[in-house]
């Protein structure tokens, strides 16, 4: 052996061990090969790896199962498509002819015994909606039987407390409000015509909104630029810019019992300009008072790469107009003192946006900084301010309007003409709306329990009159069946008996009689109970089993039912749960509880 290993050199050796290695190796992968499962050794090379890969992502998902918290296990919804109890593997979709009603054959979706159909038809066949969307990181699809939501009713109701569900409202954005009007401070309609008119709706529901908000919201940032008094060495000092041919000065006002800016500007001169450069707010408010006419501007630095616009306020009665990058709102001759409050959000994009149709144009422009304000003509300023929002001033501007344009029949008139229907009259300029009416009386009370100034109180209390007065002696008042009173929001001929619009008259008469008192409040209340009388009767009838109707006019015309809109819906919803608080009659709940089912796809027994 010595001799033959002597004769081995080391090379060889290493030959050896190179094979030996290389052996075994081979040997070892074959056993591996005969043990793998679960896939028969019949299987072809392509559906082995597509076997193996499922194997792969199952023990891949199971292990990231196990890892996860049940947090996170419950937020990551289902894969589409994925394998479940019913399903077998490997089960694929094919197309499906599918017939509608015998009319028509759409293109679905076979997966085994079940059949899709695509969702682009079953939202508009059954009035369905979703969408797509993101949740984790996944994709998933969200559906709704309906699209409006009800809100929690705080409980139980105060006349002075927030409206139903009115600090959501916007009144001033919707496209059907032409502008604020810069005389009068409230919104002007364009709902049923392109020239613009005073919808007291409208105003009173701006007027509620923002009183709502103002109790749900916290109080706003307020920036104060000018205030014509004394400043300590550490305050900010304005900084006004006054060119030549100008001038301005500080001067006492005996009328407000403090000092005011006095500015000199004529017309084709710059005018006197006070930097402001917020960024932050866009409310902007200064007291004013021009000696002859005059204007405010606002420079507007905006989104629209960044331009200026000018938003002016001149001392005429023009509406609204806009021409290049400046727009002109009249505020009237303003020869007292005032406060002009303005909104130059609203302002700016009513402006761009100004169409001869019925609604404003869409627009992507917003203001980025108020850059500076400029006064011309010759005039008095105080207190300019530029705040988050001012509330409690377009509050008031609707209950003062309230107050000014009540008629001495107590209403409200809305100077449009309105057709609510095919089989119903017109109803000509100057018709009442007891929806106006209940609305205008709820704002007034909280301007009265606000200000204890009885201008309020009376003015609400005289608009009780038209409920008393049938639609033919231009009342709001119709009579169900010889017998259950009913205060019409649109007095027909014949009746309609809108049920959202009666529900608000009801609200403002509960509002009057609570804040009136027994004697002041006696008319209010006897009207509020009969009208309760006839909700607690013909409330049923507004029932559809799954949903709601919006007005009666199947039963008055004998036409198909006007059933409402999800979002009326939902009104009337909201306005149950108002009445339930302060009335404890087990129906409105009941109602309630079953319309709210209506908005999941709950529906009334059949027989």
């Amino acid at each position: 052996m010595r001799c033959l290993a002597a004769r081995v050199n080391y090379k060889t050796l290493i030959i050896i061990c190179a094979l030996f290695t290389l052996v075994t190796v081979l040997l070892w992968n074959r056993c591996s090969s005969d043990r793998a499962g679960p896939f028969p050794r019949s299987l072809a090379g392509p559906e082995r790896r597509a076997a193996a890969a499922a194997a792969s992502e199952s023990d891949l998902a199971r292990q990231q199962s196990e890892e996860a918290s049940p947090q996170e296990q419950q937020k990551a919804p289902p894969v589409a498509g994925g394998f479940n109890g019913n399903k077998a593997p490997g089960l694929k979709y094919e197309e499906i002819d599918c017939l509608i009603n015998d009319e028509h054959t759409i293109k679905g979706r076979r997966e085994g015994n079940e059949v899709f159909l695509p969702f682009s038809w079953v939202e508009k066949y059954f009035e369905v909606y979703g969408k797509i969307a993101q949740y984790d990181g996944y994709d998933r699809f969200e559906f709704s039987h309906s699209y409006s939501k009800v809100y929690t009713q705080r409980a139980p109701y105060h006349p002075d407390g927030v409206f139903m569900s009115f600090e959501g409202y916007n009144v001033e954005v919707r496209d059907r409000v032409k502008c604020i009007s810069g005389v009068e401070g409230v919104p002007l309609s364009t709902q049923w015509g392109p020239q613009g008119y005073f919808y007291p709706i409208q105003i009173a529901q701006y007027g509620l909104s923002h009183y709502s908000k103002n109790l749900t919201e916290k109080p706003p940032h307020v920036e104060v630029y000018e205030t014509a008094e004394e400043k300590d060495k550490t305050s900010r000092s304005p900084d006004w810019t006054v060119p030549k041919g100008c001038s301005l000065s500080t001067v006492s006002d005996k009328a407000k019992f403090t000092s005011v800016k006095q500015f000199v500007a004529p017309e084709n001169t710059e005018g006197v300009s006070l930097q402001l450069g917020n960024t932050r707010d866009f409310i902007i408010s200064f007291d004013l008072k021009f000696i002859t006419n005059g204007s405010i501007s606002v420079v507007l630095e905006t989104t629209e790469k960044n331009q200026l616009f000018t938003v002016h306020y001149v001392s005429n009665t023009q509406l609204i107009a806009f021409k290049d990058r400046d727009i002109y709102y009249g505020i009237g001759p303003r020869t007292s003192w005032s406060t002009l409050t303005r909104d130059l959000v609203t302002d700016l994009r009513k402006g761009v946006g100004l169409s001869n149709t019925k609604a404003v144009k869409q627009t992507k422009i917003m203001p980025k900084r108020v850059v500076r304000l400029v006064a011309k003509g010759r005039g008095f300023l105080d207190n300019v301010t530029i705040s988050a929002t001012a509330h409690m001033a377009a509050f008031f501007a609707a209950s003062n309007w309230l107050v000014r344009n009540q008629d001495e029949r107590g209403g409200w008139p809305i100077m449009v003409t309105r057709k609510l229907g095919e089989g119903f009259k017109s109803l000509d300029p100057g018709w009442y709306s007891a929806m106006a009416q209940g609305q205008a009386i709820s704002t007034l009370v909280r301007a009265y329990l606000l200000t204890k100034d009885h201008a309020f109180l009376s003015s609400a209390l005289r608009a009780t009159a038209p409920y008393k007065l049938p639609s033919e002696q231009r009342g709001v008042k119709a009579v169900f069946m010889n017998r259950h009173d009913w205060y019409e929001e649109y007095p027909t001929s014949p009746s309609s008996f809108v049920l959202n619009g009666f529900m608000y008259s009801l609200i403002g008469l509960y509002d009057l009689k609570e804040t009136a008192g027994e004697k002041l409040g006696k008319e209010a209340r006897v009207l509020y109970e009969r009208g309760m009388e006839s909700l607690k009767a013909m409330l049923p009838l507004y029932d559809t089993g799954s949903g709601t109707i919006y007005d009666l006019r199947h039963f008055m015309l004998g036409t198909a039912p006007n059933l409402a809109r999800w979002d009326y819906h939902t009104t009337h919803i909201n306005q149950l749960q108002l009445l339930s608080t302060i009335d404890e009659s087990p129906i409105f709940k009941e109602f309630v509880k079953r319309w709210k089912s209506y908005l999941r796809g709950g529906r009334a027994k059949h027989n």
